[in-house]
This record gives C-alpha cells, sequence and structure tokens, in this order.
C-alpha cells in the first residue's frame, strides 16, 4: 500500500503491527480519521482498540506500519505533533498526591499553556463538570466519576486538535455524560478530529459520524452506520444488532437461555 501522507487526513494509520511475544494484537491495519470527523473505533475486549490508540500516541512503538498526525510521519517530529493531541484513557492514572487543580496545572505548564489562558479554561471546565469548589482537595479523595472529570479537562486544556478518548465517559453522572458529548459534537463541528472507543454502543450510534469495527487485531468493517447495516444484510437494524452479527457473537440468546436454566 502506498504510505504518502494525505493532507486531507487529520490521523493516518499505515499497516499498524503490533505483537505482545506471541499474540499479535493489532495486525496490519490502515485507517484513516478525517477533519472534524468523530470516528467510533469498537470491538470486543481484545480486539485491539486500546493498543492502536497506545500507538497513535506514542506510548506503544508499532512493530512495523506508520502514524501520519496531518500529514507527519510521527516519528519526525514526535514532541511537536504529541501536542496536537489530547488522551483520555479507559482507566486514568492520577498522581493521587496532588490535588485537581495542581494536576491540571501540571498537564497545563506541559503543554505550554500560558497561567492566564489556563486560569479561564479552567474555571469554565470545572464550572460545567461540577467539581468547583474541589479543585484543591487531593486526588486521592475523589472518587472515580470525579477522577474522569480531571483526566477529561487534562485532555482538553491546550486545545488539542486531535482527541483520542478510550472509554472516555466511564464513571460519569448522566449530566457530565450528556455535557461531554455535547461537547464532543461541538469541537468537531469547529474542525477537532475524534477518535471515540466505547462499548455502549447506542452511544456510538448517536455521536459517531463513522464507525470502524475491530476484532481479533484486524478492521473487519468501517463506514457509516447506514453503511454497516448494508454491509451486514441489516436494513433498519442497531448498530448493536450489526456488531454481534459481524463479530460473531450474535447467538447471546442461546447463551441466555442456557444461563437461566
Amino acid at each position: 500500500m502506498d504510505a504518502a501522507p494525505d493532507q486531507q487526513a487529520a490521523l493516518r494509520l499505515v499497516s499498524l503491527v503490533k505483537s505482545y511475544g506471541d499474540i499479535k494484537a493489532v495486525k496490519g491495519i490502515d485507517l484513516t480519521l478525517k477533519r472534524g470527523e468523530i470516528l467510533g473505533l469498537l470491538g470486543p475486549n481484545g480486539s485491539g482498540k486500546s493498543t492502536t490508540m497506545k500507538m497513535v500516541l506514542g506510548i506503544l512503538k508499532p512493530d512495523a506500519g506508520e502514524v501520519f498526525v496531518y500529514g507527519e510521519n510521527e516519528t519526525t517530529a514526535p514532541v511537536e505533533l504529541k501536542k496536537k493531541l489530547g488522551y483520555v484513557p479507559e482507566t486514568p492514572q492520577l498522581y493521587e498526591f496532588l490535588t485537581g487543580i495542581e494536576y491540571i496545572d501540571f498537564v497545563a505548564e506541559m503543554y505550554g499553556v500560558a497561567p492566564a489562558e489556563r486560569k479561564e479554561r479552567v474555571s469554565h471546565f470545572l464550572e460545567g463538570m461540577q467539581l468547583a469548589g474541589h479543585e484543591n482537595e487531593m486526588i486521592s479523595g475523589y472518587s472515580q466519576g470525579m477522577k474522569q472529570k480531571i483526566a477529561i479537562i487534562s485532555a482538553l486544556v491546550h486545545r488539542p486538535q486531535i482527541l483520542v478518548l478510550d472509554e472516555a465517559l466511564n464513571g460519569l453522572d448522566p449530566r457530565s455524560a450528556k455535557l461531554v458529548k455535547d461537547l464532543l459534537k461541538e469541537l468537531a463541528s469547529e474542525g477537532v478530529s475524534i477518535l471515540f472507543s466505547t462499548h455502549v454502543l447506542e452511544i456510538a450510534q448517536a455521536l459517531c459520524d463513522r464507525v470502524a469495527i475491530m476484532y481479533q487485531g484486524t478492521i473487519m468493517a468501517e463506514g457509516t452506520v447506514a453503511e454497516l447495516r448494508q454491509k451486514a444484510g441489516l436494513p433498519g437494524s442497531s448498530l448493536e444488532e450489526v456488531f454481534l452479527k459481524m463479530t460473531g457473537t450474535d447467538d447471546i440468546g442461546e447463551v441466555v437461555k442456557a444461563l437461566s436454566r
């Protein structure tokens, strides 16, 4: 495959491969995230989603293949290109000996956000996420949902051009989850590109412009929900039904019956 960068793509993965010993977690995938697009990366546990996201971010080095960020190979200018990215992992590992505001300030400082801009932006986030009044408390005393909010604010504080979100809504109360989903739509409308992984297929169907389904380390299908319905031969069906059929896990009815006996 021609690896020439696509200048219209925010993110382009070319023939990415990653193994852990004898286990091939990602098997030469190709994927493009367009500018201003929300792309859902879906798949069962162990399909390679988180590994793929970590290669995008440079946390893991691919065994083979390339990652292009706005047309530039990520290995040529890793620091500058990483400044364009924001990341919320599935299970954020925060510095719990810091307060919430200390942690956010630490992240903002690493990204070079000016103190005046930082103060105004963070204040809006704290109010919106209902963390105002708790920002000077130690993270060790936060609930899981509060920690998730700190991780989300930290990913957004430097105004990234690409967001990589791995189960970012985990632990959020309904109001905060709705706020984040609406914010993602607004950011996409402003040109921010979002790679979004979730196990909640209703969220993916409502939020994502396109969906890529990973299974056993490969991209087995991608497109709009309507396109995937046609590929699965399930017109008018839900994304959940399409996903279950494509990944060969649509036999859960028999499993439920067996478990209920």
